[in-house]
């Protein structure tokens, strides 16, 4: 059995543990404090959530972790709850994405510990200590991808491996002219992919974006101006440019469907999203990247994007990286040496 624990921020630890689940031979129980979702087939823990506090006190203590309120009932129900589900239940590993106080509380009940690394600054205390102590580190992006993550100990580095995007679906080799239908002549589309974790581009900035792009139909995905949908599938593979922040389950989203993208990253714990448009920006990804959300330009920052070939983000979501997510999780559980990264695990550049 493998535990794997889901951050309640944003959507994309939810979406990397449905898709191991659907993968894996063996069962997958998630625990979280977010609702069980109404997909999940297997067994789901429900967490106290421990941020409920409007004073909390000594959160991180003295800069050691990273969550860990004092006198704080969520957080000591939760954990509580953790340790009742290990002892009785004994899991082969537990995936953590991510929590370091939670990979702390499984390695000190004796479970192996696979933990998922996020771009951004890794360097702190806390970090230390739940990387260095897990099994086996993987992250989402391909090994080219390089500036990633940073303060990571050499050791922890040398471990980590990178296993490319890891999207929901299957990615798009139909490259080419974009399949769309009753669309007027002449008229291009580009798509907005807001994500869950806050930010995004308001309803007046929209309109701006609009007003400066004549030939472009917008349609926007989410956030406070756009429509929800569990599946983005259809939308991006009809736009001929998508508008996202630089999260990881939105990039590869993109980069799935192999379409072009004007990036402008969102403000996250650790410098997450900037550092990866930091590469995006680097790297030859077929990405407009921006620092902000522009307010005007927008028709030739679109076709500037445009003529980016798609099909270059090959590199970073090849539709193989649930394959040797579940075959580093498969290796821990049956304590087996993943340092070694085998041919299997490797992204190729």
């Amino acid at each position: 059995m493998i535990g794997y624990y889901v951050h309640h921020h944003g959507h994309g630890h939810l979406h990397r543990a449905t898709v191991l689940a659907e993968a894996c031979r063996l069962p997958v129980v998630g625990l979280s404090s977010l609702p069980r979702p109404a997909a999940w087939t297997g067994e789901w823990v429900q967490l106290a959530r421990d941020d409920a506090d409007q004073q909390p006190r000594d959160v991180s203590a003295r800069g050691q972790l990273h969550w860990v309120p004092l006198d704080d009932e969520g957080l000591r129900c939760r954990m509580a709850a953790l340790s009742a589900w290990i002892a009785e239940h004994r899991p082969s590993v537990l995936v953590s994405d991510v929590s370091v106080e939670v990979s702390l509380l499984a390695r000190l009940h004796g479970v192996p510990v696979v933990s998922v690394v996020l771009p951004g600054e890794r360097g702190d205390a806390a970090h230390r200590a739940g990387l260095g102590l897990s099994s086996a580190l993987v992250s989402f992006w391909p090994p080219s991808a390089r500036g990633m993550v940073r303060g990571l100990a050499s050791a922890d580095a040398a471990r980590l491996q990178c296993l490319g995007a890891l999207s929901r679906f299957g990615v798009d080799e139909l490259r080419g002219d974009v399949r769309r239908d009753g669309a007027p002549p002449g008229v291009r589309r580009v798509v907005v992919l807001n994500g869950s974790g806050g930010g995004g581009p308001t309803a007046d900035q929209l309109d701006r974006a609009r007003a400066t792009s004549p030939g472009w139909d917008w349609q926007v995905l989410g956030g406070p101006a756009g429509a929800w949908v569990a599946d983005p599938t259809t939308a991006l593979r009809e736009a001929d440019v998508v508008v996202t922040h630089a999260g990881q389950n939105a990039l590869a989203e993109v980069a799935a469907a192999r379409r072009p993208a004007v990036v402008v990253p969102q403000d996250r714990p650790h410098d997450e999203q900037r550092t990866t448009a930091g590469v995006l920006a680097r790297g030859g990804w077929p990405a407009v990247v921006h620092e902000g959300w522009p307010e005007v330009a927008w028709g030739a920052r679109l076709a500037r994007a445009s003529a980016l070939d798609g099909g270059r983000w090959a590199g970073w979501c090849d539709g193989r990286a649930v394959h040797r997510f579940v075959g580093v999780v498969h290796a821990v559980a049956a304590g087996g040496d993943t340092t070694g990264s085998p041919s299997d695990l490797r992204v190729p550049s």
